[in-house]
């Protein structure tokens, strides 16, 4: 495709090396390819040339490694290809008679950025370096905390003010709008403000309170904000976030760090990288530039009910769903849930199969990503991809447990009108799940009448936290390819619809 800095190829050149590229099996979602956060503080602060510059040192350490030089020398070829990006900005600004933003891409080709608007424009390009690969979900991080230094360094030079911060950051947001409107499809960008910093003091600050402005002024479906939250947040911050989700646009999520940083400590993440956690794609936990892309998929739990109610078949299409199950056996509630659990636990190696048959069928050779190895510790030092062992954690896959209000609420319902009224067998509810509740519309007025989660009764909600626990123990058993850690992850994200409609009636009465 011809267009701003293709003008200097003729098609025969692009078909060619369009021909080349289609030999090269191109990444996803499930093998590590996008949903990934830079490692921009450093990016910063060292630049293009700074990037070059360790990639040289590191080159000469690995001298006698052709393996290794083979990868820096493509990460010193496509990190010197954004420098020439850069430039390309800075031709198409002149022509566009935009001198600020020229001569800030100009600059940032050639130094590390002095200027929040400097920092801001190579922010932006290297996003735009990652949608030119064909990347998604590519998160700018913490970005109040990143781009503070450049803000702080302006605001006593006298060269910025509160409000010019806020235009640059709404012509961000603005350019985002663009993918969607444009390109087509959807995009996730997550932005994450707030939080504690490293030293486990208080983040909050002017950028993170600019960040919601701009959000709130321009009021399109996108950045995916999220709002990290802590005991010690000061209440002003809380009230401004809770403002702008109420004006409907959704966002910010609010993101407990009382919770999130101690699992990722558990996880086996130290605590400095803990508390500099961020978010990519929707609400994932992601350690900025220390670990590969993230991936993730939909884990159907519903369907393990089914294969107890159907001796381990699906009920709308009979194929194999689970194990065996001798329905009229099972005499207590306890039992039920022994049960359940086994079908869970089949329908889990059923989950990490598919994971690991599509991220793993694309050789790691075969899908090297240099230029986002170099903004990942430690690729480059190790001279090593960011899926070869050069990152400094493994990968990690997050198996999103879908269902969690239809498994409460079934788990309610089963020992509500079975176990303690006596009312109905598990064979009864059987039948009239297989026949979608027709004809036994009585049934299902009981079932739905049945404690539901979410309202503070512990018939309900006690299962949902039985559920919680059982995928964590199930999915804990596993491992990715290079040894990091499968998360559970409690969500739908849309699937629910799909997959809804692949999943007979529950015991909830759905």
């Amino acid at each position: 495709q011809k267009g701003l800095f293709l003008d200097a190829f003729d098609d025969a050149e692009l078909g060619k090396a369009l021909e080349i590229c289609s030999c090269f099996e191109f990444g996803n979602f499930s093998n590590n390819f996008d949903h990934f956060a830079p490692e921009y503080e450093r990016f910063l602060s060292e630049g293009i040339p700074g990037v070059l510059k360790r990639i040289e040192e590191s080159a000469e350490r690995h001298g006698k490694d052709p393996e290794k030089l083979c990868f820096l020398n493509a990460a010193k070829l496509v990190m010197e290809g954004f420098a020439n990006l850069c430039r390309s900005y800075a031709e198409a600004a002149d022509r566009a008679k935009k001198p600020e933003i020229a001569g800030a891409c100009r600059r940032i080709a050639e130094a590390p950025p002095q200027s929040f608007r400097e920092a801001l424009q190579l922010v932006w390009l290297t996003y735009q370096a990652f949608l030119c690969e064909d990347r998604y979900a590519m998160a700018f991080g913490r970005m109040d905390q990143y781009l503070a230094p450049f803000y702080r360094r302006d605001l006593e030079n006298g060269t910025l003010c509160y409000d010019d911060a806020v235009t640059l950051l709404e012509s961000v947001f603005i350019k985002l709008y663009e993918f969607r409107r444009f390109r087509g499809g959807d995009e996730v960008a997550n932005i994450c403000i707030g939080g504690i910093t490293k030293e486990g003091t208080d983040a909050v600050n002017a950028l993170s309170y600019a960040i919601l402005e701009a959000v709130e002024r321009v009021r399109i479906p996108g950045p995916n904000l999220s709002a990290r939250i802590h005991r010690k947040t000061a209440d002003p911050f809380v009230i401004a976030c809770l403002n702008v989700i109420g004006t409907g646009i959704g966002y910010p999520a609010l993101m407990n760090d009382e919770v999130n940083i101690p699992a990722l400590i558990a996880a086996g993440h130290t605590p400095e990288d803990a508390a500099n956690y961020c978010m990519v794609g929707c609400i994932e936990n992601f350690i900025p530039g220390k670990e590969p892309p993230w991936s993730d998929g939909r884990y159907n739990a519903p369907l393990a009910l089914e294969a107890v109610f159907n001796n381990g078949r699906s009920i709308l299409s009979g194929r194999l769903a689970g194990l065996p199950c001798e329905l009229d056996k099972i005499s207590s509630m306890d039992a039920f849930l022994t049960e359940l659990k086994k079908q869970m636990e089949f329908l889990a190696s059923e989950y990490m199969v598919w994971f690991r048959s599509s991220n793993m069928k694309i050789s790691v050779k075969m899908r090297a990503q240099p230029f986002l190895s170099c903004f990942c510790d430690d690729c480059i030092d190790r001279g090593r991809d960011v899926l070869d062992g050069g990152s400094r954690y493994p990968s990690v896959h997050g198996a999103v447990c879908m269902g969690i209000g239809t498994m409460a609420d079934s788990l309610a319902a089963v020992e509500s009108v079975v176990f303690l009224q006596k009312k109905y067998t598990l064979r009864e509810i059987a039948l009239a799940l297989k026949a979608d509740f027709a004809g036994y519309e009585e049934l299902r007025r009981d079932l739905l009448a049945a404690p539901k989660y979410g309202n503070n009764d512990m018939l309900a909600d006690q299962y949902a936290v039985w559920y919680l626990d059982t995928c964590h123990e199930i999915f804990d058993r596993y491992r990715t390819a290079d040894g990091g850690r499968i998360y559970i992850a409690m969500g739908s994200n849309i699937s629910n619809i799909a997959v809804g409609t692949a999943t007979a009636a529950t015991p909830d009465g759905r």
